[in-house]
């Protein structure tokens, strides 16, 4: 009953037109840390080329922030498995709130959608299997949009007593979604925007839904990186935020214990544990984590938080350089001003930017190739043709894709990138259906163009290689990453 009267008294505390303030800026010696540390720690980020955001956040104050162009502070990033640790905070209000419990049964909560003859460990299943993601399924039911439902995810086998057998389910997650929306009457979003985003002063958030409208819960939330950092200091402070108990502080611990075992590799922040969606990881630390690298990292012992956009494949390397650059530099006192230092580590910060396309700026077969309209074979792509358009002699250049009917268009600069829209092209990604893009383009061979887009609210960089030979044009397209194959079937089409 105490945490429910303070839940609801930071409610009432909330009025509607709430909006909370930036996290306040310090040097960082003033916090503890030396500039020269943090160069170092975005220095190594930097060579891995493909971080997007950068903020770290002592005792409170934001020390560091960083975006490499064309990503900014300004638009959101899709955060993908960070987003189970919003839907456990959602479950953890509920649960305040008298609406769910841990030991509540999932079966029951869905009687229309059980299977006939449920089997006794689906019967068994609780709301604390789905959190710990201890669900005794072998196999992951479909994650995708316009499938996953409670029904899917009932049918799948039980094989395992659930509580007992760690097994990464994203499944599982949008089952707690579902579970919030059944005893609240709303999606994870709508009820968490009073609760949480709006005091956080996160406006407007995205979070995409099945075709049933229920939040993906596992995945679907777009937040800015300072966004995240908030969430991560909120945890911090026990729940606390600016005098107001938005998140019980014991949902808080329990949250971010470890609940079960998820590994023995004391080298591996993959092996140190599993919450209540929330990983742990090495020196004491604990962390929401998506695909491709998208952090929110709270160091408690070292009162510090680190939020991370990225698109890589090693996602170990991105807290390999925390724990070597950025851990060993927290110091328990503040330090002495060094103004240099903190100048060295504002412009470090203001220049950052992803590498674009490499190469010249143009090439002497450009003026025979420009305006040429390409057409290819039928493909499983569904791309048409090609043409790599310019009305400005070539200064930029503006990729034409014609798929399934319809144009999209990329365009570039030489160094210097250029907004768009377009759908993402790739393997697995038509839940991207239109997107902010920047491209940028060079020449790397006379005959051989190359463009590199970003679409600047997801992981994903596209690198498209033209190649020219007489009236055939060869085109590769390959993304940095992705859940299936990086690099798209080769096409080779002719001019028309």
């Amino acid at each position: 009953m105490k945490h429910l009267f303070c839940l609801t008294l930071a409610l009432l505390l909330v009025s509607p037109g709430h909006a909370a303030q930036p996290l306040p800026r310090s040097t960082p010696e003033a916090q503890g840390v030396p500039a020269a540390a943090l160069i170092d720690c975005v220095n190594a980020l930097d060579q891995i080329d493909a971080v997007h955001g950068l903020v770290v956040v002592r005792h409170g104050h934001v020390i560091a922030e960083g975006w490499w162009a064309p990503y900014d502070a300004a638009h959101p990033h899709v955060l993908y498995s960070l987003s189970k640790s919003f839907t456990s905070t959602a479950v953890g209000l509920a649960v305040a709130e008298g609406k769910l419990s841990l030991y509540d049964k999932v079966l029951e909560a869905f009687p229309t959608d059980a299977p006939t003859n449920a089997s006794g460990n689906l019967k068994a299943m609780r709301v604390r299997d789905l959190l710990i993601m201890s669900t005794g399924q072998q196999e992951e039911s479909t994650p995708a949009p316009d499938e996953m439902s409670p029904k899917t995810f009932l049918a799948q086998p039980v094989p395992h007593q659930p509580g007992t057998h760690f097994k990464y389910n994203t499944p599982a997650t949008f089952m707690l979604s579902a579970m919030v929306q059944k005893v609240t009457g709303q999606t994870v979003r709508d009820y968490l925007e009073p609760r949480l985003f709006a005091p956080l002063g996160i406006e407007s958030p995205v979070w995409d839904t099945n075709f049933q409208g229920i939040s993906l819960g596992g995945y679907g939330l777009r937040l800015q990186t300072e966004e995240i950092a908030k969430f991560g200091q909120l945890y911090l402070q026990h729940g606390n935020w600016q005098g107001q108990q938005l998140i019980p502080a014991d949902w808080v611990a329990q949250a971010t214990m470890r609940q079960t075992s998820n590994g023995s590799d004391p080298a591996s922040d993959w092996n140190q544990g599993y919450g209540f969606q929330f990983w742990r990881c090495r020196h004491n630390a604990y962390r929401g984590d998506g695909a491709f690298g998208q952090f929110c990292l709270v160091l408690p012992d070292q009162d510090t938080v680190v939020a991370i956009n990225c698109g890589v494949k090693d996602t170990q390397s991105l807290l390999n350089v925390i724990w070597d650059k950025l851990l060993p530099a927290l110091q328990a006192e503040a330090l002495p001003p060094n103004s240099a230092a903190d100048q060295q580590l504002k412009d470090k910060l203001a220049h950052l930017e992803v590498r674009p396309a490499q190469g010249a700026a143009t090439s002497p077969l450009a003026a025979g190739v420009l305006n040429r309209k390409y057409i290819f074979p039928a493909n499983d792509q569904k791309l048409e043709s090609a043409t790599l358009a310019s009305a400005d002699a070539g200064k930029t250049l503006t990729l034409i894709l014609r798929q399934g009917g319809k144009e999209i268009a990329f365009p570039c600069g030489y160094h210097d990138w250029k907004l768009g829209r377009a759908p993402l092209i790739g393997d697995k990604v038509a839940e991207f259906p239109d997107e902010p893009f920047a491209g940028t383009i060079a020449w790397a061979g006379a005959e051989v163009c190359a463009l590199k887009l970003c679409a600047i609210e997801t992981p994903f960089h596209l690198m498209f290689t033209l190649k020219f030979s007489g009236n055939q044009l060869t085109l590769d397209a390959e993304t940095n990453v992705a859940f299936g194959k990086t690099k798209l079937p080769q096409l080779v089409g002719r001019a028309e």
